[in-house]
């Protein structure tokens, strides 16, 4: 057990580590995980022997799970509002026709039956939010037109689609059975209906939850959120809808109100998330045998080429035929098309049902992913650049927005007996953001107000706001005691 927990250790801090370099050159983190997970693996220099499937895509659901939890808290729903249409459809129609137009390549250069071919293309037609925004974030890169958000809504949101694909595909190869296309519909319009309307339901409830809820420990509101991810996902799958497509949307909706402990808890799913990602991509690391990458390395270079310059193009072009976008901005949205965590751990799923083709498939699709992260992510800044997407007015236009704060922007107000607002705390009020409440004096005590913080009669209130009217009409509704 120590050797195991010393080896573990070991592997996390060398990945973090190795990510400091690996950022300074675009390429992203994951790929530096996984080189890892291989040099310890089997062919590696330590020699871990690992090569159980099943609990790769164990320890790879699991990791899902939080990795799109925490994709929902991290998106903002009012950004991404004016181009949910788009990237609802590139998301759905452009997974299709990812998965298709690779297929007709895996059909022949693989001499791979139709089926097999579409579930090659339907495992590796996802894009990995983690690896785009990791690199954007780390290049301070910001994109014009709304393209951040697109992009951000779209990978977090086309996993479900890539799941679902990927398992009806292995169910009709196992089962030697073609459902019909009605049927399919049928199935995917049942799965995603209730992943959606119960994601929505699980995202609205849980901020009200919290805000009544008032544990004694702010750590158990991390606990709490764990247990809630969780628990959306297997309800949702129990029932036979998407559990994947739920927590993601279910994250969405929990960050769009306001409640307490919002802002720790958000950076607690953001960590979580990224233990989830190392984890994962070390367990597939181990799981694959460089070794045996070269048999692939040929076919898998040009389905690579393939996926960047055709495949992905397509889907894209397609399903954004009627938006607002150019052609240099679909060409870009093409090119951040990066694969990552979903594709190898859906690699994983044909060994459950002993497909004939398996380890060709996992073989293949890891090689994919390295090609994708190493070219795509290197030259991630670059396509910005040349496609004229990248917004460097952005900073300028922060810094010349930062104006002076005046005095008379101040205001103190004492909370009376009768007001509405004792015994309910901040997050609960929900206020705008530009209405501030700043301090709190509480007999002789100085308090600095959090989402948490509960409101007593004789509070002393320093508030911030700009707009005389606002604030007496924000008084009126919440402070000011109603005859």
């Amino acid at each position: 057990m120590e050797n195991f927990l010393l080896f573990f250790a070991i592997l996390l801090i060398a990945s973090i580590v190795f990510s400091k370099v690996s950022d300074k050159f675009g390429i992203p983190s994951l790929i530096v995980f996984l080189a890892v997970g291989m040099l310890a693996g089997s062919d590696g220099l330590l020699g871990i022997d690992f090569t159980n499937h099943r609990v790769a895509q164990e320890i790879g659901t699991i990791a899902l799970i939080f990795i799109l939890y925490a994709g929902g808290l991290d998106t903002n729903f009012k950004s991404v509002r004016p181009i949910m249409v788009s990237g609802i459809v590139l998301a759905t129609i452009g997974v299709i026709l990812t998965a298709g137009t690779v297929a007709v390549l895996a059909r022949y250069l693989l001499n791979f039956s139709w089926m097999e071919a579409f579930l090659l293309g339907s495992i590796i037609s996802s894009t990995d939010a983690a690896a785009v925004f990791a690199i954007l974030r780390a290049k301070g890169i910001s994109l014009k037109n709304n393209l951040g958000p697109l992009l951000e809504l779209e990978s977090g949101s086309n996993d479900p689609m890539a799941i679902f694909l990927t398992m009806t595909m292995i169910q009709m190869i196992s089962l030697s059975t073609t459902p019909t296309p009605a049927n399919i519909a049928l199935i995917l319009a049942e799965q995603f209906l209730i992943g959606g309307i119960l994601g929505y339901i699980f995202g609205f409830l849980l901020p009200s939850i919290f805000n009544r809820l008032r544990l004694e420990y702010s750590g158990l509101y991390s606990v709490f959120s764990i247990a809630w991810a969780l628990l959306i996902y297997t309800i949702v799958t129990k029932i036979g809808g998407n559990g994947f497509l739920a927590v993601y949307i279910a994250g969405i909706f929990i960050n769009k109100k306001e409640f307490a402990h919002k802002k720790s808890l958000v950076g607690f799913h953001d960590g979580i998330a990224w233990t989830m990602q190392i984890v994962v991509f070390l367990t597939l690391g181990l799981l694959v045998f460089p070794s045996e990458l070269p048999s692939v390395a040929f076919m898998g270079f040009i389905i690579a080429l393939w996926l960047m310059f055709v495949a992905r193009p397509v889907g894209v072009f397609i399903s954004l035929l009627f938006s607002k976008y150019n052609i240099k901005e679909k060409i870009f949205i093409s090119w951040v098309g990066l694969r990552g965590v979903v594709p190898i751990v859906l690699a994983t799923y044909p060994y459950g049902s002993n497909l004939p083709n398996s380890n060709l498939i996992f073989n293949t699709i890891f090689f994919v992913v390295l090609i994708s992260l190493a070219v795509q992510g290197a030259t991630l800044e670059f396509s910005a650049v040349k496609c004229g997407v990248k917004d460097d007015d952005k900073v300028e236009e922060a810094e010349a927005s930062n104006l002076p704060i005046f005095y008379h922007t101040l205001r103190q107000y004492t909370i009376h007996f009768g007001s509405e607002i004792i015994e309910k705390n901040l997050a609960e009020l929900e206020l705008p953001s530009d209405f501030l409440i700043l301090l709190i004096k509480r007999k002789g005590e100085y308090i600095k107000p959090t989402g948490s913080s509960v409101f007593e009669e004789g509070d002393l209130l320093l508030i911030q706001c700009e707009d005389e009217n606002k604030y007496n009409e924000i008084l009126k509704t919440y402070f000011v005691p109603q005859n």
